[in-house]
């Protein structure tokens, strides 16, 4: 599989823009809610740790039948950056498939900016790097994400990964 690279998306409010090392400080203040990490674990990072994520994220992935494609996401009216969306493409036998994730910042939540975001990437994905799957694991009562998910035209499966509900959409 050719390497999928990363461009910016522009949807109506908002910009994706490919993720770079540089965004880690601005990038750290978003994210830095504990509250965050309710459902996924761990803790906020320090500039200086997701500086070195952005870094490893950045170069991509080792396995060559990966790419990693990681994107900011800036809210042009406020000229801020307001958190993240991921997808890993990778190639099976029917094609390439794409695992989806994001975080919106707590200061930013409950403004339709996720499920933008989210839409944003999933058509970006279909036009540009025809994929035949999209899914996202969510944690079963993490009901924002749940509607993140369905604005983004996934729906829940009855497949679970380490206590995650498979969210999916198949692309014909």
């Amino acid at each position: 599989m050719p390497a999928v690279n990363t461009e910016t998306i522009h949807t109506d409010r908002l910009t994706l823009l490919p993720l770079q090392a540089e965004h880690a400080h601005e990038m750290a203040a978003v994210l830095s809610d504990p509250g965050l990490h309710t459902f996924i674990g761990g803790a906020p990072d320090t500039a200086q740790a997701l500086h070195a994520r952005y870094e490893r994220w950045a170069a991509g992935s080792p396995n060559p039948a990966e790419s990693w494609c990681n994107w900011v996401i800036q809210l042009r009216d406020e000229t801020c950056l307001t958190g993240t969306v991921q997808a890993t493409v990778t190639t099976d036998d029917r094609g390439a498939a794409a695992e989806i994730a994001w975080v919106v910042g707590t200061p930013w939540q409950r403004r339709g900016i996720a499920g933008e975001a989210a839409q944003g990437l999933v058509t970006w994905l279909r036009k540009h790097h025809p994929v035949h799957t999209v899914i996202a694991h969510i944690h079963p009562d993490h009901e924002a994400s749940a509607a993140v998910a369905t604005a983004a035209g996934l729906t829940p499966t009855h497949h679970r990964h380490d206590g995650e509900i498979m969210w999916q959409l198949v692309i014909s």
